[in-house]
């Protein structure tokens, strides 16, 4: 019960600053809306939803608010969802009304080809299918989790990522495929919380994988990547991969077993990291997998596992070299050039993002007398408001032409690059006159 009171608190507040607007707003818990659930507490899953007073209040237009992360059970029992309860709780009241499309407001614009903090031309994408969505989210991906993408994928919902701090398309989730557009390869994942064991001269028998994976399985560990040897002399070696927090216990359960099959030895390795490519044009076309190989072995990076299903591969590399592939994959594959579409979009939100920043320049110059710092949410953006003029945006300082006192703002990023600008805007009749101090 208490963990999901957060969320109860938020939808309160939220209402009363919509009604503080003079819009006519309700707020709801899970158990009010009848979120119906399974009974695992901390992971349930949804099981039905009455979406009839939510359908009536939108008929009388009221805004709806309903708490995330949680419902009730069939007893009337509090749940919680687990981790991205709110996203998938997003998605199924947008099945349950059948809306035309769940907009997911997030930190970030859109899901991207690569992580923008390893690639820094990596391209936001316009659309991706319901199923490469689901691959990335589950190979580490962190835009949605897992269960938000099934559902919308389950119940057919039109799924959009959204910025909450600047405007634009985002990304449109859909699981309708446009054969047209679709590129070889929506994106690049990875996940650096991997681990390596393996089973040396085991019995090339039948029952013995079953034993071996039997006993992982009761122990609640999971296994991801596979990998058999061809038998020689009878014997064969076995290689799996687990997530690095279970690699210990994981290690202690296969010594038992190597006892017990009088396997030759246990040898392991807890800095592994797996990178995947996904895309649903590898169903049509080949040499997908001899291009992602080559750029590893262009790259030095030796591949040890791989793994494939029909629309990704995925291979396991030593953790050390997880910045690396990902930019070699990048690369090889020209995930950095955007379409015609994309770059019309993008200068539409340039040219807006400019426009939005002029204004704001003119307002603050004005209160402030001239004398100012401005913020951008992206250190070194190049922001150009004259004709000759470009700056970096970081804050407002004091003026001490009138003592307006502002509070200052702290960049988040690595590096802070300040420019002060002084008089007015050349759209007041003043100049620009610039420095930057690192």
């Amino acid at each position: 019960m208490l963990v999901s009171t957060g969320e109860q608190v938020t939808i309160a507040l939220l209402t009363m600053a919509l009604h503080k607007l003079n819009v006519p707003a309700r707020s709801y818990t899970g158990g009010q809306v009848r979120i119906l659930t399974d009974n695992v507490h901390g992971k349930a899953r949804i099981l039905d939803i009455d979406a009839d007073m939510v359908r009536t209040d939108i008929e009388q237009r009221n805004v709806v608010v309903i708490a995330g992360f949680q419902g009730v059970d069939g007893e009337g029992n509090i749940t919680t969802l687990g981790r991205g309860g709110s996203d998938t709780t997003a998605v199924a009241m947008a099945a349950a009304l059948q809306a035309d499309e769940c907009r997911i407001y997030t930190d970030v614009d859109g899901v991207y080809t690569a992580d923008p903090r390893i690639v820094p031309d990596a391209r936001r994408l316009q659309q991706i299918t319901v199923e490469e969505m689901l691959e990335l989210s589950s190979l580490g991906a962190k835009v949605l989790q897992t269960r938000s993408v099934e559902f919308a994928g389950k119940y057919k919902v039109p799924l959009r990522v959204l910025s909450s701090f600047e405007s634009g398309k985002g990304t449109l989730i859909t699981y309708e495929v446009n054969k047209m557009e679709q590129p070889l390869i929506a994106g690049i994942a990875y996940n650096r919380d991997e681990a390596k064991l393996t089973i040396r001269g085991v019995p090339d028998q039948p029952g013995v994988a079953s034993t071996i994976f039997g006993q992982i399985s009761d122990a609640h560990v999971n296994v991801d990547m596979i990998i058999q040897n061809v038998a020689q002399d009878g014997t064969t070696d076995l290689t799996f991969t687990v997530n690095r927090s279970e690699y210990t216990d994981a290690r202690s359960i296969l010594e038992k077993i190597s006892n017990q099959l009088k396997a030759r030895e246990v040898v392991g390795d807890d800095q592994l990291a797996k990178i995947s490519i996904v895309g649903v044009g590898m169903r049509s076309h080949a040499g997908i997998a001899s291009t992602m190989f080559e750029a590893m072995a262009t790259g030095g990076i030796n591949i040890e596992l791989i793994s494939t299903s029909e629309i990704k591969i995925s291979i396991g590399v030593a953790d050390r070299y997880v910045e690396l592939a990902v930019r070699a994959l990048h690369k090889a594959f020209g995930l950095e050039v955007e379409t015609h579409e994309e770059i019309l979009d993008s200068t539409r939100r340039l040219n807006s993002r400019n426009h939005q920043l002029k204004l704001w320049c003119r307002l603050v110059t004005n209160i402030l007398g001239g004398s100012m710092l401005i913020l951008t949410r992206r250190v070194g953006e190049a922001l150009k408001l004259g004709e000759d003029i470009t700056v970096t945006v970081l804050g407002v300082r004091e003026s001490s032409s009138n003592r307006h006192r502002c509070a200052k703002v702290v960049a988040i990023q690595r590096e802070e690059i300040y420019s002060t600008v002084t008089d007015r805007t050349p759209e007041i009749g003043g100049e620009y006159q610039t420095s930057r101090r690192m």
